[in-house]
């Protein structure tokens, strides 16, 4: 059982990275709250009463309160962030004690136990703002989607940009082969086929493999293995609380993966070749997508057949327009990775993030 009480004091500590603060002195209770940090990957500092270091109640991110300790806590100063723990699911005076020290919930363990991991998690994670989040699909094969996709990550890390590469298409090439990175040590998407609940950001950052600046979650060279949709959810939305950026490249259908990751885009990009066959196979695309997606734009790609331009193609698929994406050279044999600095593709990555940061301080 978990509840909430409104408050609306400002706490000097809200939004700030830190150890989260335990007032028990309930041994069987302090286990439980100890494990739970544990599963959430935060090390707790454990006090009996109101800390005596200066300002460490004020500033502690989150503080946990132990049923048996609220009296003690009656004359603390008021802050948000506090929440009150207790076990017995009949005890009636709970939520008088909660109002007597200004807590901000009630939580009843065991059954607010993944709510309070992933409450703790935030606390030790830092969480801010979430990613910028981008879908890459093709209007029909051979499209140029994943190549555009590892141009807007690299371009991105180039920037200085936490950035994060998912290739979301088992049956893809595997875009850390596209970038020069299939031998580089680190974590690829089977091992996340058993994920359920809260994935760690940072954990999962680390994990991965690391090339050109920046992560990238591909698959390997064996057998396809299929993750489950709770395991993109938990994986992808790690991915997110990260901050910084996330480019997916994605598959031209929808499963029920794939409608996992598109439920936590910001914008999807359709590549279309300017030719009248793939803009009547990008139509049929565009319809799936568009039903899930809620910003769907299309980025033309040349050269152009007779009586077609980009806005001709935006025109037809009945969407915005995000841009031509120009094409470049030396990317099949070997050379840099698409998004070199000072190409055409760079140019128009640089161009594509910058509209974009601008729309999400607009929003």
């Amino acid at each position: 059982m978990a509840g909430a009480i409104t408050d609306d004091r400002p706490s000097a500590a809200e939004g700030r990275q830190g150890r989260p603060l335990i007032v028990t002195e309930d041994v069987e209770l302090l286990d439980d709250l100890l494990r739970l940090c544990a599963a959430a990957g935060a090390r707790p500092e454990v006090h009996h009463g109101v800390p005596e270091g200066r300002g460490r109640w004020e500033t502690a991110p989150l503080v946990l309160v132990g049923n048996d300790a609220a009296r003690r806590l009656r004359g603390a100063a008021r802050r948000r962030g506090v929440v009150l723990v207790g076990k017995d699911q009949d005890d009636s005076g709970v939520w008088q004690r909660a109002v007597e020290i200004g807590a901000d919930h009630v939580l009843m363990l065991p059954d607010g136990e993944q709510w309070l991991v992933d409450r703790i998690a935030d606390v030790a994670e830092g969480v801010g703002r979430p990613a910028l989040t981008v879908g890459v699909v093709g209007g029909r094969g051979g499209a140029g989607a994943s190549t555009l996709a590892c141009a807007l990550a690299v371009t991105s890390a180039r920037q200085g940009t936490r950035t994060l590469l998912v290739d979301a298409d088992p049956l893809g090439g595997g875009l850390d082969v596209l970038l020069g990175g299939e031998s580089a040590d680190g974590l690829r998407w089977p091992a996340f086929a058993a994920s359920r609940g809260r994935v760690g950001g940072g954990a999962l950052e680390e994990s991965l493999p690391e090339v050109h600046a920046l992560r990238v979650l591909s698959w390997d060279r064996g057998d396809a293995v299929a993750i489950p949709p709770q395991a993109v959810r938990a994986v992808l939305a790690a991915g997110r609380r990260r901050g910084g950026a996330v480019v997916v490249d994605l598959p031209r259908r929808i499963d029920e993966g794939v409608a996992e990751t598109l439920a936590q885009l910001d914008m999807g990009l359709l590549v279309v070749p300017a030719e009248l066959r793939a803009v009547a196979a990008a139509s049929r695309v565009a319809s799936a997508f568009g039903m899930v997606l809620r910003d769907l734009r299309v980025a033309v790609r040349g050269p152009y057949a007779p009586g077609l331009d980009d806005h001709e193609v935006a025109r037809l698929l009945r969407l915005p327009l995000a841009g031509e994406v120009p094409t470049e050279a030396g990317l099949s044999d070997g050379g840099s990775p698409p998004g070199a600095p000072r190409g055409p593709l760079a140019r128009f990555c640089e161009g594509f993030w910058e509209r974009a940061a601008a729309r999400g301080e607009a929003a």
